[in-house]
């Protein structure tokens, strides 16, 4: 059984700082493609950054120098360090293993993110 397990939402301050994890299990992580998405309230769902098995990065633009997307494989899991939050990053945050070859798609279940003051 697959199971994508996020964490680490909450409520923030503009300009703090907040750390997601995703536990994966049931997955051969290492093979995987990982990112986070993030979908606001009546908006669609979109991709943040992702990284892949090779540990490429790429980012969305609006989180370029703010947000840091990382990977560990020994604990199969998945991170993204949110620094200099801002009020549109306010959304429920998704993890997201695709399978280079297999296309295999897996979600976990969202973390809520809020910034406010």
């Amino acid at each position: 059984q697959v199971q994508l397990v996020e964490s680490g939402g909450g409520l923030v301050q503009p300009g703090g700082s907040l750390r997601l994890s995703c536990v994966t299990s049931g997955i051969a992580f290492s093979l995987y493609d990982m990112a986070w998405y993030r979908q606001a309230p009546g908006k669609q769902r979109e991709l943040v950054a992702d990284v892949s098995s090779i540990g490429t990065t790429k980012y969305m633009d609006s989180v370029k120098g703010r947000f840091t997307i990382s990977r560990e494989h020994l604990k199969n899991a998945l991170y993204l360090q949110m620094n200099s939050l801002k009020f549109e990053d306010t959304a429920v945050y998704y993890c997201n293993a695709v399978h280079p070859w297999t296309k295999a798609n897996y979600w976990g279940q969202g973390t809520q993110v809020t910034v406010s003051s």
